[in-house]
């Protein structure tokens, strides 16, 4: 099979084993914790394969990136410490966009919060229902594992959703391509854009660009909101 006609494959048959029977709570969050820990091993560039974390500390910004900024050192960092065993996680359920972070964000700044959904909105819900020249296609299940990936990786959790689905929809090759697009965006590459999807148009990879994008804004968001609310009360 193709790239494209295996991943269509593996949404089909999540979307049968999904009829058939639903994983249970407790092994949802084991599959969550599995795929957070993997996507610390994850690095630009490649995938590592021994079992250590690694920090970009020591590691230099290009010359080009460093003109615009003030502290060249500034940059993401990996929500673990090395070799910690107990990952802290951010459940979504205690803090969400919807129910909390809007109501926030829009008594700060009026009407912020209106604007701020309704990109989130659009970019999630944006779809011509297609996969390469392959037409009338749900992507509804690809979208979101794209998109509760990127949360994976700052440790947001959804309790209502199996990250089984990210790892059967997501290669790794691709995995690094989120990693490097989302956290190290001045290492993103012509071919690393290339590699994946190639069957894919443009448009659509670039609609995985701004899902990414706005999947990291909306976790940073939460994580700041969830402070300020905190300090409030």
């Amino acid at each position: 099979l193709s790239e494209l006609e295996a991943l269509m494959e593996r949404m089909k048959r999540l979307q049968e084993d999904k009829e058939d029977e639903e994983a249970s709570q407790e092994e949802m969050a084991t599959r969550f914790e599995k795929e957070k820990k993997e996507s610390l091993l994850v690095i630009s560039g490649g995938i590592c394969a021994f079992p250590v974390l690694f920090s970009f500390d020591d590691e230099i910004v290009s010359t080009d990136v460093s003109r615009y900024i003030e502290d060249p050192g500034f940059g993401y960092k990996d929500f673990a410490r090395r070799g910690e065993d107990h990952l802290p996680t951010f459940r979504a359920q205690d803090y969400t966009w919807e129910n909390h972070g809007f109501s926030l964000v829009n008594r700060l700044y009026s009407d912020i919060g209106h604007l701020l959904d309704e990109k989130f909105r659009m970019v999630y819900n944006l779809t011509y229902n297609t996969m390469a020249t392959h037409e009338d296609v749900d992507t509804t299940t690809l979208r979101r594992a794209l998109f509760n990936y990127v949360h994976c990786m700052y440790g947001i959790r959804y309790d209502d959703y199996d990250y089984g689905e990210v790892n059967q929809l997501l290669e790794r090759s691709l995995k690094v391509y989120i990693k490097t697009v989302t956290c190290y965006p001045e290492r993103t590459t012509k071919r690393m854009y290339d590699s994946y999807w190639r069957q894919f148009k443009h448009s659509e990879k670039v609609h995985v660009n701004l899902l990414l994008m706005e999947a990291r804004m909306q976790a940073e968001l939460l994580y700041a909101l969830r402070a300020i609310t905190r300090h409030l009360t």
